[in-house]
């Protein structure tokens, strides 16, 4: 599986067992990482008249050297610039001794407009930020708009968080190896990487299996396996039921946006649970949806027992206050019924639900914590993420992605922490990043398709974690086949061919495991 995502560490670590297991030593990793970059110039940049290779004083600089050595080989006009000399006997200063280029200081760096620069500085090991005559070559580079090919991650983008240390390259293609870091998905590097191109260097799959790897590329590879496809016997409520309550009377469209995709996601029925002002103007608007008053707890009861819900929604459109905390945990309490027939499976809080606890989180987290509470997914943007985990929002040297599941342990719940990067966490720290969103989904009631979707798995016996991610990626993918002029309203039918694919490919996988 390659959509492991490596921090800088454990791609350290996987160079180390690569090397130690043999044949291959640390020259020959650097030789496979020089021969692919150069391979991506000449393919990207055959006319280039000349190239400007930037070399720092690491493994990073001696894959520069490779790649300076193989472009003069083919012809190609080739400088290298070094900001330092390698370690005396490293892999980098073999590769430098190899190559006939010789080094010119980084203090001169000066190019011509219509060549190509090689940043091979520092890649994705980088942890300060970058200065002197590093940060000159960046404005050189910059001012004359030179295409960039950045060496496993242009210099000045943290490999773990994604953070533009000081300046930075922006390179056109990024070309790493073995596997993507999370600097590579997550914002604002990610915008820094250009095209990203994963080169196989000889690190294996066996390798990278010790590294016990809890970070993934969101995808369908990810979670496929676990995609819902209905059995031929399968009856409405054998496909999960999913309640959504619905606001008053002024703000029902919501609740009516996430039923829909969760019908449309696969769940067998789908109940909006109304407020009794409401009912008319939600009955108006509802076909295939079913429609029940829930005024109060005691008719949430009545509901949960006597109609075997297995996910819900709470939260959009619904209102912030008490009651909002009172059904909230009603229903995580509910999941705890000795009587297996109404034993809900799923809650996804969303919107007003995950503020009405912003005065009182540690009550969430103690009723998500209890035994066989339901699973709870939570899919806050940044804004809500902060109220109900101000503590963990303002670690300001904490990355989006540490903070996701710093908030998922506290709660012990799956958050969906929302953005063009959105994260998904796990309590026992598995943790994905989303990298085909759409710019298109940044729209009023995007998030409570997405809501919908996650619940409508949910009701399906989908884990609350590849559940989320299924969500995430299908909304993701539904809005970037729409594209312009999308609103939510048009998500809910968007989904049907992306979910038509998924289940044929889930039925291949299926049928491919057991034959």
């Amino acid at each position: 599986m390659s959509n492991e995502l490596l921090s800088p560490a454990e791609m350290s670590e996987a160079d180390r067992l690569t090397i130690a297991a043999g044949p291959t030593d640390g020259i020959g990793l650097m030789r496979r990482a020089g021969e692919a970059v150069a391979a991506e110039i000449l393919k990207h940049f055959p006319a280039a008249a000349h190239v400007h290779v930037l070399c720092g004083p690491g493994n990073n600089g001696g894959d520069g050297y490779v790649v300076a050595r193989i472009l003069a080989a083919s012809g190609v006009g080739t400088t290298v610039w070094a900001s330092g000399a390698p370690k005396p006997e490293s892999d980098a200063a073999l590769a430098a001794a190899q190559c006939p280029v010789k080094p010119r200081p980084l203090s001169g760096f000066d190019a011509e407009a219509g060549s190509i620069v090689v940043d091979a500085l520092y890649g994705a090991g980088l942890s300060k930020p970058l200065s002197g005559d590093d940060a000159k070559a960046v404005d050189v580079a910059t001012a004359l708009r030179l295409p960039v090919i950045a060496v496993d991650l242009p210099s000045g983008v943290s490999g773990a968080s994604g953070e533009i240390l000081g300046s930075t390259f922006r390179a056109d293609i990024t070309v790493t190896f073995a596997r993507k870091k999370p600097g590579h998905l997550l914002l604002p590097g990610r915008g820094q990487c250009g095209e990203v191109v994963l080169a196989d260097i000889g690190i294996g799959d066996d390798i990278i299996a010790q590294l016990a790897v809890s970070t993934f590329e969101n995808g369908p590879d990810l979670w496929l396996r676990e995609f819902p496809v209905p059995a031929v016997d399968a009856h409405k409520y054998k496909r999960g039921h999913v309640g959504v309550f619905s606001g008053g009377p002024s703000a029902t469209g919501a609740a009516r946006l996430s039923a829909l995709a969760a019908a449309r996601s696969g769940a067998g029925a789908v109940t909006v649970l109304s407020p009794a002002n409401a009912m008319q103007v939600n009955a108006a608007h509802l076909t295939s949806i079913m429609l029940r008053k829930a005024d109060d707890v005691a008719e949430i009861e009545a509901f949960v027992g006597g109609h075997r819900p297995s996910a819900f929604v709470l939260g959009p459109g619904f209102g912030v206050g008490e009651r909002t905390r009172d059904f909230a945990l009603k229903l995580l309490a509910s999941g705890r019924s000795k009587d297996a027939s109404a034993r809900l499976d799923g809650l996804v809080l969303d919107a007003d639900a995950i503020t009405s606890f912003r005065d009182a989180p540690d009550v969430l987290f103690k009723a998500a914590r209890q035994p066989n509470a339901p699973a709870l997914v939570m899919t806050p943007h940044e804004g809500e993420f902060a109220k109900l985990f101000p503590d963990i929002a303002r670690n300001i040297a904490s990355s989006k992605l540490a903070k996701a599941r710093a908030a998922a342990k506290l709660a012990n719940a799956v958050i969906v922490y929302k953005g063009a990067d959105t994260v998904i966490a796990a309590p026992d720290g598995r943790a994905a990043i989303n990298s085909n969103g759409a710019a298109w989904l940044a729209t009023a009631g995007s998030g409570d398709v997405l809501s919908g979707i996650t619940a409508g798995l949910l009701a399906q016996g989908m884990p609350a974690f590849e559940a989320a991610c299924a969500a995430v990626w299908i909304h993701a993918e539904a809005g970037s086949r729409f594209g312009p002029g999308l609103i939510a309203e048009d998500l809910p039918l968007v989904l049907v061919p992306v979910l038509r694919e998924l289940v044929e490919a889930s039925t291949q996988v299926l049928n491919t495991h057991h034959s």
